[in-house]
């Protein structure tokens, strides 16, 4: 009986992993944060290590608010809050970069794109001698987005392709959204 209940208990974590493996989809509120901040479509999750961000994670608009309750959290706030009044603003921030050393290539070049600019999945995959579809798996695996802007990569037809490893709904939204934030 009890190895039932921990074979049920494993494929509901599974099919619960499955769920939220993409960090950016709209996760849980029950999550610690420590900050979030209301953006026009959605609420920023904001995660910090000592002295680095680690996370942003887009939460539904209806999610409570959380006043910053570090300095660096502030900050981060601050940082977005000018953003999302000046797309130009360039963020100054330490970030916590976890990932595979293709990942880390790929945020790297996404980093080099200007505010107001666009590159192709090719393109990148081209610059790192990759593959479109690889370059895709590490735009979606971003944990910081907007600061590492992964929705300034797009399909080789100009078409938005994908954000936050899907091809449909909210987060192509949130894609668009902050693609004409950028005047593109």
């Amino acid at each position: 009986m009890l190895k039932s209940f921990f074979s049920e208990f494993q494929k509901i974590r599974i099919k619960s992993v499955n769920k939220s493996n993409n960090h950016q989809k709209i996760n849980p509120v029950n999550s610690f944060y420590q900050a979030k901040i209301r953006a026009p479509f959605a609420v920023l999750g904001i995660r910090t290590e000592e002295d680095w961000l680690t996370e942003i994670d887009y939460l539904p608009l209806n999610t409570s608010l959380k006043t910053p309750i570090t300095s660096l959290a502030r900050e981060v706030c601050a940082q977005l809050e000018a953003y999302l009044t000046d797309p130009r603003y360039t963020f100054d921030l330490s970030l916590h970069i976890n990932g595979t050393a293709h990942q880390r290539r790929v945020w790297e070049k996404i980093q080099q794109i200007p505010c107001g600019q666009t590159c192709s999945y090719a393109e990148i995959a081209t610059k790192i001698h990759s593959a479109p579809r690889a370059v895709g798996r590490a735009c979606g695996a971003n944990k910081i987005p907007i600061v590492i802007p992964c929705h300034r990569i797009i399909a080789k037809n100009g078409g938005l392709g994908g954000f936050m490893n899907t091809r449909e709904g909210e987060p192509l939204e949130i894609k668009r959204w902050l693609l004409q934030h950028e005047s593109i």
